[in-house]
């Protein structure tokens, strides 16, 4: 199934509790965007997650719904709130109370891409705003809740991995000296949005495939952890952040000649992560 906002593969029997998603990996950029920013078509694709629904595009063929925007993250943050609006670009917005992602242009309709460079040449009405989340952020979240209700009514439990790639720059500036910088960073907000075990389970996947994988640190989940991950009713989201350069090439925006060899790797990831929630699916049976 396929909206302007996202495309939603169903497998042909969904036989784990397992479902992914890929919220920032959107590249369909609107004409109106286009129009309205002040940068080149390589610097305004920098806070995309390139290629991360394809490093996943084998969910679906292994029991997983996978959900992929289709509005890329310098159109609208589906990783944010919906009042999360930000007074410096759009008109009208009261001044909120401390947020930072607001203060450093992440709100949900972001006002600046990667390094701090402005998105657009002006401000953005209301009506132009309220319109982009009505257009684009419901309908993603709608069909998300959806997933994780459904989910849940059949297995239940639901277990969200939620899909994003980092800057290998963004690792390197937090790597601590004579350490080996981490290249899967899993963001559970310190056991609020999932249980431990199930994010043991995902990390024992990857390092299975060889990665390096650390919890928390620098990112730890942001609105869909913190909103869907109810660990207490079983449902658990897991924040997945995998570090660009492993795939790509960060400053062309475009797949290294590893990229094939590095999907069949997150296969295998997401083989051994479905392939132990549907064996415990089939034993509660």
């Amino acid at each position: 199934m396929s909206v302007e906002s996202y495309s939603l593969i169903h497998p042909a029997r969904q036989d784990t509790p397992v479902v992914f998603a890929s919220p920032h990996s959107g590249r369909d950029y609107p004409a109106e965007l286009l129009e309205a920013t002040a940068l080149d078509g390589r610097a305004i694709r920098s806070s995309e997650d390139a290629f991360v629904d394809r490093l996943f595009s084998a969910a679906p063929d292994l029991g997983s719904p996978l959900l992929v925007a289709r509005a890329p993250r310098a159109f609208i943050d589906l990783n944010r709130a919906s009042d999360e609006l930000d007074p410096a670009l759009i008109e009208g917005v009261m001044r909120p109370a401390h947020n930072p992602r607001i203060s450093s242009g992440l709100g949900v309709i972001p006002r600046v891409v990667s390094n701090g460079r402005a998105i657009y040449r002006g401000k953005l009405t209301m009506a132009e705003a309220e319109a982009r989340i009505l257009r684009y952020w419901h309908p993603y979240h709608g069909a998300l809740r959806g997933l994780m209700h459904e989910t849940r009514a059949i297995f239940g439990q639901a277990i969200l991995v939620d899909c994003h790639s980092m800057p290998h720059e963004a690792i390197e500036a937090h790597a601590r000296p004579g350490v080996p910088h981490p290249e899967i960073v899993l963001g559970d907000r310190f056991g609020a949005a999932a249980g431990r075990d199930v994010v043991d389970r995902i990390e024992a996947a990857f390092r299975k495939a060889g990665l390096r994988v650390v919890r928390n640190a620098p990112f730890a989940g942001a609105y869909i952890a913190q909103t869907y991950g109810r660990p207490s009713l079983g449902c658990h989201v897991v924040q997945v952040e995998i570090d660009r350069s492993l795939y790509m090439d960060e400053s062309r925006i475009q797949p290294t000649a590893g990229f094939d060899a590095f999907r069949d790797l997150v296969t295998g990831v997401i083989t051994e992560i479905t392939g132990h929630w549907r064996k415990t699916a089939m034993a509660a049976e």
